[in-house]
């Protein structure tokens, strides 16, 4: 198996999906899920020769097939450990099914034997590949219930005390692991602890997430508290997860071939495929009263829920309900936050773009309205290009659309140190009238009560200055009626839910426009040409107008003729765009920081290719280098809006300085011309 990243990757997404043809697209999604390189198609073609050249050297070189528009790799099922895996857990459901627990025990362990860590752990996973990975890890955690279910039918209930323990600490908010505990605490004779599992779940639902646990564990602890018999059933079928373990060709994706694992790991699992095993009678109780996150803890049991006969228990088993009920509706007194900042005075054009992601994010009315996940709209661009002005104005816009709140967060993903997203949730969580003391500590415990906190309402949130797709995973509000606006330097393509707007200068009439607002139409009309002169000389570049046009208002003796040949005899343009606390250059070097020692030095050095689109060859003849080594450099830069990608009439992909971004490039590279010698070598990584 390779070493590096990017080849692992397409190995693991060849064996998750062995015997299948791959298209080559697919391929490119996953290793560059944010932008693809104009040379994609060249180096995939080069790790699948090296990935060929590793089989041929074990005898095996047969299994790697070029297929129409990409590739397969013929892998016998029964080599692989997912197979093996995926067989045993059928075997085991199917046993479970026929009432023969014991078989089916001996199944299960034998499928959780085969795990020897978490999914693909030594591998980077892009959108495909971490889909299979949780596919497979739901489904093992859903076999090691099975597992434990058997064993609790096999009389095992004390043996699995540790490790029921164990897990519900890890899962300290699933309900179905903490009532297979009850049940195994109760049947070793140790009612008042089961008692007490059910209290610190109960309360620790209330605290965090303002719901009550469900009714399948309310009737179970009522009846430990009751312990009154019941008329004997016969039990129905056990249902089955076959669908889960083995999909066909057009289910869920296959599962990782190197995948293996010794403890459960992931979120929660599926809803509940079976019921709880119990040999507990149930007796009717009273229905409790309502109970809010920021009110004393009531006491009262729910009320119960239909009967249903529990499988493997014999006559006179308690019956429990076989799934876990919605989550309650979110509490009507949650506050209304209005969190959004003041919108920018003179804010002028950008009319397509505001059309554009207003109507992807406001809510819609006809049949798109039976959606599953909130709107989403991201907004990218260069530094200082507007995007943080154009996102706020629009947040004002959409207001009424969203009566339930508006809330706002600067995640400060230019910074050196960008905001943690588990502190963005405690302020939103406490704007939502959380009280301090029943935020979780944990981040996505927090992530699941904002979630609930939303639910059933109209919010919209505002993340300005995100630095990658993976900080806000946690912020997302999962309600269709919600909206989630993001703005951001570097492209986020993996939200491939979300209306994206890649912002780049404004038209020559928008920037003539700006300048007008901030200096004075009648300056701008008098001097039509020293105008346009001068806002290309900026490059149209939104920040670095204002900046000019504060100077041109500040001053009304200076002609736009005077500023025009300044900017255009100035050697330095970025000492003009710079007004009190706004500095283009400020921006360009936050963006520059966030590079590594190699990419700065290329950035600096392809300033001296000018304004003129450039192939990744040329870069590469200019700075010494061979152009694969080049290509991951230039990502980076595009990725980060230091460059600019461009597609001429032949095809081929080109990428292109704006003037300013060029400028502060140039001013870099004289400074490291004029310092003293140091032992420095630009390269690539």
């Amino acid at each position: 198996m390779p070493t590096a990243p990017k080849p692992r990757q397409l190995i693991s997404l060849l064996m998750l999906r062995h015997n299948t043809v791959v298209q080559a697209s697919e391929l490119i999604d996953e290793l560059w899920p944010e932008l693809p390189p104009p040379s994609a198609v060249t180096t995939l073609q080069t790790y699948i020769y090296k990935f060929r050249k590793l089989l041929l050297k074990q005898g095996l070189g047969n299994l790697l097939q070029t297929q129409p528009g990409g590739y397969s790799l013929t892998i016998p099922p029964s080599s692989l450990d997912v197979n093996l895996f995926e067989k045993r857990a059928e075997e085991g459901q199917e046993l479970l099914q026929r009432g023969d627990s014991a078989a089916a025990l001996a199944c299960f362990e034998q499928a959780l034997a085969l795990w020897r860590g978490p999914a693909l752990a030594d591998v980077e996973t892009g959108g495909r590949l971490l889909s299979y990975v949780t596919r497979l890890e739901e489904l093992r955690f859903r076999i090691l219930e099975l597992r434990i279910e058997a064993d609790l039918e096999n009389g095992r209930h004390r043996e699995l005390i540790s490790e029921l323990k164990a897990l519900v600490m890890a899962h300290p908010l699933h309900e179905h692991l903490h009532g297979l505990l009850m049940v195994a605490l109760h049947r070793s004779g140790r009612r008042h602890e089961a008692l007490e599992v059910y209290q610190t779940l109960r309360q620790k639902m209330i605290d965090e997430l303002g719901l009550e646990p469900g009714k399948e564990l309310a009737r179970l602890q009522h009846t430990l508290l009751s312990d009154s018999p019941a008329e004997p059933q016969e039990p129905p079928r056990r249902p089955t997860t076959r669908s889960a373990a083995r999909p066909g060709p057009a289910a869920a994706p296959a599962t990782p071939a190197t995948a293996h694992a010794d403890a459960p790991v992931g979120g929660s699992p599926a809803p509940l495929a079976t019921p709880l095993p119990s040999e507990l009678p149930l007796a009717p109780v009273p229905a409790p009263r309502p109970v809010h996150p920021s009110s004393p803890v009531s006491v009262a049991p729910p009320p119960p829920a239909p009967h249903l006969p529990v499988p493997g228990a014999g006559a006179g088993a308690a019956q429990v309900p076989a799934r876990l009920p919605s989550p309650a509706a979110v509490p009507e007194s949650i506050a209304t936050p209005a969190q959004l900042p003041a919108g920018l005075a003179g804010f002028v054009g950008r009319d397509d773009v505001l059309k554009e992601l207003e109507a992807a994010l406001r809510e819609p009315s006809g049949p798109a309205a039976d959606g599953t996940t909130a709107h989403i709209g991201v907004v990218t661009g260069p530094p200082g290009v507007g995007k943080s002005a154009l996102a706020v104005h629009l947040a004002h816009t959409l207001r009424p659309h969203f009566p339930d709140g508006q809330l706002y967060a600067d995640l400060c993903g230019s910074a050196a140190e960008p905001r943690d997203p588990s502190e963005v949730l405690r302020g939103f969580l406490w704007a939502l009238e959380v009280p301090t003391s029943r935020i979780p500590e944990c981040l996505e415990e927090r992530g699941a009560l904002f979630r609930s906190r939303t639910a059933g309402r109209r919010v919209l949130v505002l993340l300005d200055d995100v630095a990658s797709s993976a900080q806000i995973r946690h912020l997302l509000p999962a309600d269709p009626r919600c909206a989630l606006l993001v703005t951001g330097r570097r492209r986020m393509t993996a939200l491939v839910e979300a209306e994206r707007v890649e912002l780049g200068a404004p038209s020559p009439e928008e920037a003539l426009e700006i300048l007008a607002v901030l200096a004075g139409r009648q300056r701008v009309d008098r001097e039509p040409e020293a105008a346009h002169r001068t806002v290309e000389l900026l490059g149209r570049h939104p920040l670095a107008l204002r900046c000019v046009g504060g100077r041109l208002a500040a001053g009304p003796g200076l002609s736009l003729s005077a500023l025009a040949d300044r900017l255009e005899a100035t050697p330095r343009i970025l000492d003009m765009a710079r007004l009190g606390e706004l500095d283009v250059r400020s921006r360009f070097a936050a963006s520059y920081a966030g590079l590594s020692h190699q990419e700065q030095g290329v950035f600096r050095l392809l300033s001296m290719l000018g304004e003129t689109p450039f192939t990744t060859s040329q870069a590469a003849e200019l700075l010494s280098r061979p152009v694969r080594e080049l290509e991951s450099v230039l990502e980076v830069l595009a990725d980060n809006h230091l460059l600019a990608t461009d597609r001429c009439a032949d095809g081929i992909g080109r990428y292109v300085f704006e003037r300013l971004t060029r400028a502060y490039a140039k001013e870099r590279l004289e400074e490291t011309l004029a310092a003293p010698p140091v032992a420095e070598q630009v390269g690539v990584r």
